[in-house]
Parts: C-alpha cells; sequence; structure tokens
C-alpha cells in the first residue's frame, strides 16, 4: 500500500493549486496548453538512454537551450510558462547527426530522435539525479519556454547498474545459515525491510555500483514474513512517494500476495516423500511431443470420483483413481507425452481462501439449455469467484495459492511439487504456461510490484511514457536488462525447484528473441548432478504472434514465428488450425467453414462463405495450407498445390504472409483448438449444418484432430477435445466460472453443451448464432467414446511410426509426398505418402476413391492399430493392389501401411 509523505501530499496540493492559478489567469475562452504538447510534464517524450545521451522526440527548432533538470523532491512544475522549483540542472549539448549508428542499432524506434550528449563535468551527477523527478527543458532565445517533459529513464538505468546487477542473486538467497534479502531498486531514495510484522523495519544497504539494497540476518529469518519500504519518485504519482510492496523475487506468499515470506526451496520440509529421486517419463523431443493442455481447476472441480478436499487444486492429480487422473493415463498409454497447465502462478484475480470466493446464487442446472440466466448469475460473482485462466501474473515464481488446499505459507510448494510428482508417475511430463509479457498491473495500483520498485522500469513506455497495453495489460519490457533478467531467474527457479520440463510462453513475440535464447542457455547449462535437472531436455514453445508497439521487430528482434525459425523453440501455427476450422476467430458471422467443417462438400445455410464456386476454391486452398502443416510447416518444403504449380511452403499464402516458416519439424506447433476461441467441438457446431449427425460431429471432430496430430512436429490440443469438450459455445472462458469450463470426464455428464447462452460480454453478437443450436445439437456416450478411441488410435500410430518422426527438411522432402496434389485433387480429401504409409484424410461425406499410381501393385492394408481399432467404419477401408485405389469412407481418416513381402 502506497504511503506519501507529508511533505509530498503537500507538494501535490501545491502543484494543483498552481494549476488552478493558471486556469483562473487564463483570458476567458482561453483553453489549457493541451496534454502531450511541448510543455506537459504529464508525459515523457524524452529518453535518456545511456549515462551521455538524452534522445529527444520532439526537438523544437527555435530552442536555444537544452537542459535536465532535476529534482529529488519531485516538486517541478510548470506555472505561466515558467518552470517553478528547484531543480539541479545538468547541462546537455546538441549532437550533429542525431544518434550514432550503434545507438540506433540498440534503439531502433528512436533512430530519428535528435540526440544530446550529456557534459562530462555533469556524468558524477547522473546516478543522484534519478533518484528524483528528471524532465527535459528547452527554452528560446528570450528565454520562454518551449518544451518541458519528463524523461525516460531505462536506457540509463541498465547502462549505470545492469552490468553488476544481471549477475547478482535478488529476493531470498540462503547460504551457510544466513538469509539474505536483495532488491534492485537503484531509483529508490532508501529501502528498508518491513520483517516479521514489526513495527520499526530495518535499514537496508545500497550497492551503488548494481543498485540492488540488501540486508542479511540470521537463519532464524527462515519463513518470517516480509515487505520492502521504498521510498522513490512515482511518476504515475507525480510525487515521492513510501510503498510498502512485496518482492518481485518472492519464492513464498501469505494469502492473498499481501506479504513475501523468505522461503528456502531447498528445505528437506519442502520435499514430497521421493522428490528428490523422482524418476521422470522418458524424455520426447520438442519435434515429437504430443500435448494436452490443461486448466487445473477444470481438471477436478467437477469430478466426484477425486477427493472432495481435494477438487479444484494441485492434490487432485494426486487422486490416482479419479477419472480424469485415469483418462490422461490412457492418453499417456497411446501417445500423450506433456501435460501443458494453464498459467499456475501467483494470480493478481482469485481470492486465495475459499472463504472469500464467491459462488453463483442461482440453481444453474434448472434454467434451459437455451438461457441467458446462467451467464448473468455466473458473471454476477465472476469478479470474485474462484475462476480465471490466470493470464494476470502477480508473483512470477510462486505457486498460485487458490489451488493449494491452504493458501498461507508453504503448502503450495509442497502441494505444486506432489502434482508434477503425480503427473510423472502417470507418464506425463509437465509444461508450465508463463506469462512475462505483462503484469496485472503497472504504477500506484495495490497489486503492481514491479512499478512501485522501480517506477517506468520494468513496463513498456510508449513515445509519452505511458505503459504500452498492447498485450491487454500493462506490458512488461523485457529489452530491459533487469527484466530479461526476472525472467531468466524465474524459469531455471521453475525449473531447478520445481521439477518443471518445459515452458509456454503466453506472446512470445513481445519478448526480444534475445531474452528467449537466453532462456535456453540458461536451462541447457542445468545438469542431473549440480541441479537434479537435465536442462537439455527442457522444451520451449511460445505463442509468436507479430503485433503491438513491437511488430516488424520496430523495437528489436522479437520472439515471433519467422524469426525463432531455426532456433528448437516452436511457435503455435494458426496457418492450418484456420483451414481446418474454416474462416478465422474472430469472424462476425461464426459460420465460416473449413476443411474439417464441411466447406463445398456439406454446406451449411452462411451467406459468408460465398458461391460454389468461391467455396471449391477456397477449400482447394486450405488444403494447400493443411499439407504445408503437415510437413510442419516447412518454408523450403517443396510440392504440387492445387493449382498444379510446383511451390514451397514459403510461397504458399496465408493472410498476405508465407504460409510455411519453418526451418525444420519443431518450429512450428501444430493444433485445431487451445484454450484462447471456441473449442473444436463449438467451432464445429457453429460451422456443421445445423442437422449433422452426432456421430457425424464425432468424425469431423476426429478429422479435425488428424491434421495436427499427424503432422510433423509438435502437436497440442485442448484436454477434453477428445471427449468433445464443449463451454457452451463461450469464445472467452477466462473468467466464465467453473459452469462452462469445468471437464466432464463421464460422458454421462455430457460434454459441457447446452450450458445457457455463453456470457455476454464476449459473445453476446453471437447468441443469435448460438441460440437455436443450444437446444437442438446434442451427443451422447457412444460418441464420446468412439471419439476418444479414435484420437488415441492416432497417438499411437503419430508416436511409434517413424514416418511421422523426421529431424530435418531434406528428411521430409524424401519421406513425404501428396501424390494427388494438383488440379485434378479431390476437393475435401487429402491423401499423403509417408514411407511405407498412405494416409487418407476424407473430410467430405461420401465414399471416395484415392487412386495412387505409384504404389500400384505393392501390397496395403490397413493399419494395425485402425483395424484393432474401437472405429468399425474405418475398418471398412480398403486398398485395391493392382489398380492403387485407396476407397475411404466419408469423414473418417484412414492409415495403411505397406506389407513387406
Amino acid at each position: 500500500m502506497a504511503q506519501h509523505r507529508h511533505r509530498t501530499v503537500a507538494v501535490t496540493g501545491i502543484v494543483l493549486a498552481l494549476v488552478a492559478a493558471l486556469f483562473a489567469a487564463m483570458p476567458a475562452g482561453a483553453a489549457p496548453p493541451p496534454e502531450g504538447g511541448p510543455v506537459d510534464l504529464t508525459k515523457s517524450t524524452a529518453q535518456w538512454i545511456d549515462r551521455a545521451t538524452v534522445a529527444v522526440q520532439k526537438d523544437d527548432a527555435a530552442a536555444a537551450a537544452t537542459r535536465l533538470v532535476a529534482d529529488r523532491d519531485g516538486e517541478l512544475a510548470v506555472q505561466d510558462g515558467e518552470l517553478t522549483g528547484s531543480g539541479a540542472e545538468l547541462d546537455i549539448r546538441k549532437i550533429p547527426g542525431g544518434l550514432s549508428p550503434a545507438q540506433r542499432e540498440k534503439f531502433p524506434h528512436l533512430a530519428s530522435y535528435a540526440a544530446y550528449r550529456v557534459g562530462d563535468h555533469d556524468r558524477d551527477r547522473v546516478a543522484d539525479a534519478l533518484t528524483g523527478q528528471v524532465i527535459l527543458t528547452q527554452h528560446a532565445a528570450d528565454g520562454t519556454l518551449v518544451t518541458a517533459t519528463g524523461v525516460q529513464t531505462q536506457g540509463v538505468l541498465d547502462d549505470l547498474y545492469a552490468a553488476r546487477a544481471t549477475k547478482a542473486g535478488l529476493g531470498p538467497v540462503f547460504r551457510d545459515g544466513r538469509v539474505t534479502l536483495s532488491v534492485w531498486a537503484p531509483t529508490a531514495q532508501s529501502v528498508a525491510l518491513e520483517l516479521d510484522g514489526r513495527r520499526a523495519p530495518l535499514a537496508m544497504e545500497r550497492d551503488g555500483a548494481s543498485g540492488i539494497w540488501s540486508l542479511t540476518g540470521p537463519k532464524s529469518w527462515t519463513g518470517k514474513t516480509y515487505r520492502y519500504v521504498v521510498e522513490v519518485w512515482s511518476p504515475s504519482a507525480r510525487a515521492v512517494v513510501t510503498n510498502k510492496v512485496t518482492d518481485p523475487y518472492s519464492l513464498g506468499l501469505t494469502a492473498d500476495s499481501t506479504r513475501s515470506i523468505a522461503v528456502d526451496l531447498g528445505a528437506k520440509s519442502l520435499a514430497p516423500h521421493g522428490w528428490s529421486s523422482l524418476r521422470k517419463p522418458k524424455a520426447v523431443p520438442l519435434s515429437d511431443a504430443q500435448i494436452q493442455e490443461l486448466h487445473i481447476r477444470d481438471f477436478s472441480v467437477s469430478d466426484r470420483t477425486a477427493k472432495a478436499r481435494h477438487r479444484g487444486t494441485y492434490l487432485a492429480f494426486t487422486d490416482t483413481r479419479s477419472k480424469g487422473s485415469r483418462h490422461l493415463k490412457k492418453l499417456a498409454r497411446a501417445g500423450a507425452s506433456y501435460v501443458h497447465l494453464l498459467p499456475a502462478f501467483d494470480i493478481a484475480t482469485i481470492p486465495e481462501r475459499r472463504a472469500d470466493q464467491k459462488t453463483p446464487d442461482c440453481d444453474l442446472a434448472a434454467y434451459a439449455a437455451d438461457s441467458d440466466k446462467q451467464q448473468e448469475c455466473v458473471s454476477a460473482v465472476a469478479a470474485d469467484d474462484a475462476y480465471n485462466w490466470g493470464y494476470d501474473p502477480y508473483h512470477y515464481t510462486v505457486p498460485e495459492g487458490s489451488y493449494a488446499t491452504d493458501p498461507e505459507g508453504t503448502k503450495r510448494t509442497v502441494e505444486f511439487r506432489k502434482m508434477v510428482k503425480a503427473l510423472n508417475g502417470g507418464g506425463l511430463r509437465v509444461v508450465m504456461d508463463v506469462v512475462y509479457n505483462h503484469t496485472a498491473a503497472s504504477g500506484q495500483d495495490p497489486k503492481s510490484v514491479l512499478d512501485r520498485i522501480v517506477p517506468g522500469y520494468y513496463h513498456r513506455l510508449l513515445a509519452d511514457g505511458t505503459v504500452a497495453n498492447s498485450t491487454c495489460c500493462a506490458g512488461t519490457a523485457p529489452e530491459n536488462a533487469m527484466m530479461g533478467k526476472l525472467v531468466v531467474d524465474s524459469l531455471v527457479t521453475w525449473a531447478r525447484q520445481y521439477k518443471v520440463d518445459g515452458f509456454r510462453f503466453d506472446l512470445m513475440g513481445h519478448h526480444p528473441k534475445a531474452n528467449i535464447l537466453a532462456v535456453r542457455k540458461a536451462l541447457d547449462a542445468l545438469t542431473p548432478e549440480r541441479d537434479g535437472v537435465d536442462g537439455k531436455r527442457i522444451v520451449l514453445y511460445g505463442e509468436g504472434w507479430n503485433f503491438g508497439e513491437v511488430a516488424d521487430d520496430a523495437r528489436f528482434v522479437q520472439a515471433t514465428q519467422r524469426n525463432m525459425s531455426g532456433t528448437g523453440i516452436a511457435t503455435f501455427s494458426d496457418r492450418a488450425r484456420d483451414a481446418v476450422r474454416g474462416g478465422g476467430p474472430f469472424d462476425e458471422d461464426p459460420g465460416v467453414q473449413g476443411f474439417a467443417s464441411g466447406l463445398y462438400t456439406d454446406p451449411n445455410s452462411s451467406g459468408a462463405n460465398g458461391t460454389e464456386t468461391e467455396q471449391k476454391a477456397r477449400l482447394l486452398h486450405y488444403q494447400d495450407l493443411i499439407k504445408v502443416g503437415l510437413t510442419g510447416n516447412l518454408a523450403g518444403y517443396a510440392f504440387t498445390d492445387s493449382s498444379g504449380r510446383t511451390v514451397k511452403g514459403s510461397d504458399v499464402d496465408y493472410n498476405g504472409a508465407p504460409a510455411g516458416y519453418a526451418a525444420a519439424p519443431g518450429d512450428a506447433l501444430a493444433y485445431a483448438d487451445a484454450h484462447d476461441n471456441e473449442t473444436l467441438f463449438d467451432a464445429l457446431a457453429f460451422k456443421l449444418p445445423k442437422s449433422t449427425s452426432p456421430a457425424a460431429r464425432s468424425r469431423m471432430q476426429v478429422i479435425a484432430l488428424a491434421t495436427a496430430t499427424l503432422s510433423q512436429g509438435p502437436a497440442l490440443s485442448q484436454a477434453g477435445t477428445d471427449l468433445l469438450r464443449s463451454k457452451s459455445l463461450d469464445r472467452n472462458s477466462y473468467d466464465s466460472g467453473d459452469w462452462f469450463n469445468a471437464l466432464h470426464w463421464d460422458c454421462r455428464d455430457g460434454n459441457g453443451f447446452g450450458r445457457g447462452l455463453p456470457p455476454a460480454a464476449d459473445n453476446k453478437a453471437k447468441w443469435p448464432y448460438a441460440k437455436p443450436l443450444l437446444t437442438s445439437v446434442r451427443v451422447g456416450c457412444a460418441d464420446i467414446d468412439r471419439t476418444s478411441a479414435a484420437y488415441r488410435d492416432l497417438l499411437r500410430i503419430r508416436t511409434t511410426e517413424p514416418a511421422f518422426q523426421q529431424r530435418t527438411t531434406a528428411d521430409v522432402q524424401r519421406t513425404l509426398s501428396f501424390p494427388l496434389s494438383g488440379r485434378e485433387e479431390t476437393p475435401g480429401v487429402i491423401t499423403l505418402r509417408a514411407g511405407g504409409l498412405v494416409v487418407v484424410i476424407n473430410a467430405t461425406p461420401d465414399t471416395r476413391e484415392q487412386r495412387v499410381r505409384a504404389v500400384a501393385g505393392h501390397a496395403y492394408t490397413l493399419h494395425p492399430v485402425q483395424a484393432k481399432g474401437a472405429d468399425p467404419i474405418v475398418k471398412s477401408a480398403r486398398y485395391e493392389e493392382g489398380s492403387g485405389i485407396f476407397t475411404v469412407p466419408g469423414r473418417t481418416v484412414a492409415v495403411f501401411s505397406r506389407n513387406v513381402r
């Protein structure tokens, strides 16, 4: 909680009085100076990029004198066109030609800025100036103030302190029976340690070379609660404030994150039985990973076979005989290799104590399948219930307390470890979803941590000094050295101390590529002998989307799809996903069809699909996108496209960008659905003709899953997709509560469809499309069981057949082909040769023949896994050796294997 000093509050009052006086002095009808103009201390348009250089966005041509003015008390203001206050001036002189080539390369978004050099005689005053308010002023020759703006200081802070600070241990460090608590706060005027609730904080010592404040105490500090008391200039408050704030490097927290706890994660008391000798499932390389994406609370909150006190918590994964645990084990036996957990670090928007968590005050089950009452009841308590996806980080390196049976103290640490151990014991390695690209809050918000310790540093600032929010929230700046260090240090802790086997980066494209490669390097350095884990086996992947203030490498080389190619760090590929489902996630009409939803071959009534000719053309282009996806999204893979041209993956168009961007299998991650947007079942419900039978819906679900599962490289599926999981058509269920999100492992409980109209906030525009579907679309146990069994068969084939496990573009080019591509290609059918296999994906309603002349005379039979599998329809697929014709029933994926005589 921020506490303003009495003197600072008085200064704020003076500033307000001066502003009022300025308004009063204006002629009648005159307007105040516009915010964002050349004289505006609420903005920071100048940037101090290193100890010698200041970059100025709006350099006034009339300026005769330019200065930096620093005031430790933060009392600088503008009144009647004049600067008031008693700040110290630093002389700066314009540099002809602007920034140097090296500076422009480091700060490309500032390339056009004017540059000013800080006088040599003022260099020793820089560090002191940064501990208060800093503004840049320009005066005309007659003394008129023409520019007054705040100054961004991220660059100069890195220049002064990063070399030492990035090598230091922060947070609680335990050594030789002593505890040292350290925090980086280079701009703070003082930092004290509030330990164990004592009234008198303990003064901390500042290291001038690193900007780190630290204090060492006895072993008895272990387990004590603490906060830092930081006195610092805050640009957002426009005052010097005193913040009582938790540790950004917290390793433990009290309930609701009110205080940090000095936790020794190496203590034996925090290790579950068998933790030190934990044997993990065999490491699967990322290029072969089959991933189940899972939300911790969704997994068990409605599972009546899990222990009641464990439901919705980490410990539910230790209930090995629950339906959820048994289903995960079935998937693992079939070939699933990883469970990807949605964010499990400390979350800002969930009350952690069960007594504080609200529940809907309605009998939700009593309402009709298309009622708007369920969403109304759920939305009324959404801000205070137990549910959120968790993409709102509070503390990056502490497990979320609401998933623990007791959020107070260290139970969350022990129980998280028990969860990892249980999943590993069930044959699955663990990936953790991490969200370092933004925080839940910034400035003086009570849930802002980083910005209340080093204001204006950890977040990415726009040209005017405001915090960028293109990621939805207050965007962080991993390009700044200490934010980049926090990312690396946090991930190393999760890997070493929690034995996490992989990380998925939310909005990875907002990170510099260099930051993600630094993570890779730090993890690679972990060894079983020294650290208890083999860091080289840890997998990394993320969202490589290109947008926002960093788009097109505007500020640095981003970790985007294109840029991460060849690194072995995968990015999600949206190319085949959109082709399989149809349209895009944000279509006004959700009925736009795709390959697995009946485009052209089983049209619905939506006019958005266009004419029959347009549908056919789009479907064939979609098939080209899917073929590129099946190769692993390779840029250099050559094939014949649907127009008959020989093209490479990079030549195929995806909304104006190259479809193929990967250098090798493993650079792109295939998926048909994930937590974002509608589940696969719900998307198909919108797109398939309303009259589609339950059995046909099941089969089209398998078609869609096959395009990802049988691709080269890793594939991800949202948990429950093999069970036809629905969220009642909710396209953004991040805060939609258990009612819409819970997984239903027992088919007798349904699949989640028809639980009412989805929440209005993100779905109301689609209600007219949703309402008639919610009362008419139904699936039963037979459909659910059949879908899951068919998916598991595909997993077995994908993970046991070497043809799907190629390592290079050359290997894929040699092993894979699409023999029927070209002008005579069958709309709605893709035929793939992969080594000794032939795969026919028939998305049409009717039986199709595919004649592959190159295999005529060779013996093929249905793959043994499918021949012995649970789907009776695929068993009717056949092959005529003499003609090379494969005959495959409608809505069927058939894999044929060559018989060696």
